[in-house]
């Protein structure tokens, strides 16, 4: 196993299960504030999310590249809305532009009625079926030395180029990191051919064993191998009653703002990740070692909205059974964004990474 990764999330404004956004739809302070804070608590990564009415998440990359130095992003991107040759382009400058900082986390859709907000009114399936094209060109865009044409299901061009190719290109990685989400029978597939590292929402370690195992299998049948990463929002305390404590409150905090906003228990959506979380939330609040999926449960599996609750020791241990499952890559981000961030970067993540150090040197030397 290789050594971990730490993802956080940056948002335009400060909004959470807990905090209902207020203000401007872009803060730009906030955000400066948001991407300098996790690169100064040690995150590798952050990952800036796109929903079909929020501020572009391109741009929100590119600010917040602008105003940090080390730390790399993961943006959010959904197939369909921008021509491949396009989004190859623009993912590669952006690249050169950050230093060869990006990652492109690809996003088919869980929602046909998010999609039609910008006019895709393709189905849940037919969504996985033009991500598999669209990824096809954007390799070949940024590989191919020459123009080419390409006619498919979806796409159709004819002396298809760029001349900007991806800064990471010159350390020998072809093309920038394919993240890729998505459980459904029509996703896994996708995934096995085209992810560099799959992502998954913070399932039971039963659950991800099972997902991992299939998408393993299916990147087998193109010779390769993909890492992978889970989904949490870690609920941290001095003490394991206080963490409790502090998870109570959220829950009682999220049920008062929906019930508030006018929105009731959330149902399950199309996504089978969503649906994934609330089966598992079908078997008990708490899973695991310290599995909490109460939130999960009262939003319908919207996001990543489980947690794992406890003291930083307890929570870095919990990671440690994912990491065993081949887990290498933890995206965590709190109900109190900002100050989550911070706190995450004090204990959670420097002994999250000591225990693996540990667990790799006892391999090395019983090896």
């Amino acid at each position: 196993m290789s050594d971990i990764e730490f993802i956080g999330m940056i948002q335009a404004q400060k909004v959470s299960e807990i905090h209902p956004a207020r203000g401007p739809a872009i803060d730009r302070d906030y955000v400066r504030a948001f991407a300098q804070a996790h690169e100064q608590a040690g995150f590798d990564r952050v990952l800036v999310p796109h929903h079909s009415t929020s501020p572009d998440a391109t741009l929100t990359v590119a600010y917040a590249a602008s105003v940090t130095e080390r730390i790399h992003f993961m943006l959010a991107h959904r197939p369909g809305f921008v021509a491949p040759t396009l989004a190859a382009r623009q993912f590669a400058s952006l690249d050169q532009f950050s230093g060869g900082r990006l990652g492109v986390h690809y996003i088919s859709g869980g929602s046909d009625d998010e999609q039609k907000r910008d006019g895709d009114w393709l189905d849940h399936d037919q969504r996985y079926a033009r991500t598999d094209e669209y990824l096809d060109v954007l390799r070949q865009v940024w590989t191919s030395d020459r123009p080419f044409d390409h006619e498919g299901a979806h796409y159709r061009f004819k002396d298809a180029f760029s001349e900007v190719k991806p800064a990471q290109s010159l350390n020998g990685k072809p093309h920038v990191p394919v993240y890729f989400g998505g459980a459904s029978e029509a996703a896994i597939p996708v995934a096995g051919k085209h992810a560099d590292v799959y992502a998954l929402w913070g399932e039971s370690l039963d659950q991800a064993r099972e997902l991992t195992g299939r998408v393993r299998s299916e990147a087998a049948k193109h010779g390769r191998s993909v890492r992978f990463s889970v989904s949490f929002r870690p609920i941290l305390a001095e003490t394991e009653e206080k963490a409790w404590e502090r998870a109570d409150s959220i829950l009682a905090e999220t049920r008062r703002l929906r019930v508030v906003q006018g929105f009731g228990r959330g149902g399950p959506q199309q996504s089978e990740g969503a649906r994934r979380l609330l089966a598992a939330a079908e078997k008990g609040t708490r899973l695991d070692k310290r599995l909490w999926t109460a939130v999960a449960q009262e939003i319908g599996g919207r996001s990543n909205s489980t947690a794992l609750v406890g003291t930083p020791e307890q929570v870095a241990d919990a990671l440690l059974d994912y990491y065993e499952l081949g887990v290498t890559t933890f995206l965590i981000r709190g109900f109190d964004p900002l100050e989550d961030a911070i706190d995450y970067g004090r204990e959670l993540i420097p002994r999250t990474r000591e225990l693996v150090a540990q667990r790799l040197a006892a391999q090395r030397k019983a090896a």
